[in-house]
């Protein structure tokens, strides 16, 4: 099975495409930072790096052709802007948007139909606790909405799979990556942890959910 990680190069996703790997997966890492990717790529057994810009429409239909087939996506890449709603640039938060929103669907829909038509799939959005409603959308402005969206999609496109094809989303917690930042509570391999359970979910694992350590969030 070939599983695409995007954001592969650093943190939480190349602890999940380390993971995968390590369960028999071919994994290809899309990355932005071409160097970055093949120097992480090279280090995976039989990983490789895939560029990829997600808020590029060419470089994604590009990485999908080059690509094929893929059972396994992982959409991990992300950015953080800070700033509240007055403070931030309309292009950042389009940015924000295109990172968390748009570049994921557009890979989703990619993939989506070989997988339903080979019955089998498993798509892992990685979403955060601030973009909950339940938890009070927290985060800074352009960070939290986006991410919120990218829940919604996640619960919409749900609803519309069945059978062993499945999408969720996932909390990894303050993790201790570039993002995080140093004083984070938790390593790239626990936050990969659950990322990397629900992109091997068993037949019978939940669909259209949101997680956090293995356990189920609110919206």
């Amino acid at each position: 099975m070939r599983a695409l990680v995007t954001g592969g190069n650093r943190g939480i996703g190349l602890a999940t495409a380390q993971g995968l790997a390590s369960r028999g997966l071919e994994v290809v890492l899309g990355c932005r930072d071409v160097a970055g990717g093949e120097a992480a790529a090279a280090g995976i057994p039989g990983a490789t790096c895939l560029p990829l810009d997600l808020a590029d429409g060419v470089s994604v239909a590009r990485a999908l052709a080059a690509l094929g087939p893929v059972d396994v996506l992982v959409n991990n890449a992300g950015v953080c802007p800070e700033g509240k709603v007055l403070e931030v640039a309309p292009e950042v938060v389009r940015q924000a948007f295109e990172a968390h929103v748009f570049g994921p669907l557009a890979l989703i829909r990619g993939v989506l139909p070989g997988m339903l038509a080979r019955g089998y799939g498993r798509i892992v959005n990685l979403s955060s606790g601030w973009g909950s409603f339940g938890e009070g959308l927290s985060g800074p402005f352009a960070y939290s909405v986006s991410k919120a969206a990218l829940d919604a999609l996640t619960l919409s496109i749900g609803r519309e799979l069945s059978g062993d094809v499945k999408i969720n989303a996932c909390c990894p917690g303050w993790v201790a990556t570039r993002m995080g930042g140093p004083g984070a509570t938790r390593t790239p391999e626990q936050g990969a942890d659950t990322p990397i359970w629900l992109a091997t979910l068993p037949p019978d694992g939940p669909n259209g959910g949101f997680f956090r350590n293995r356990e189920p969030i609110p919206w």
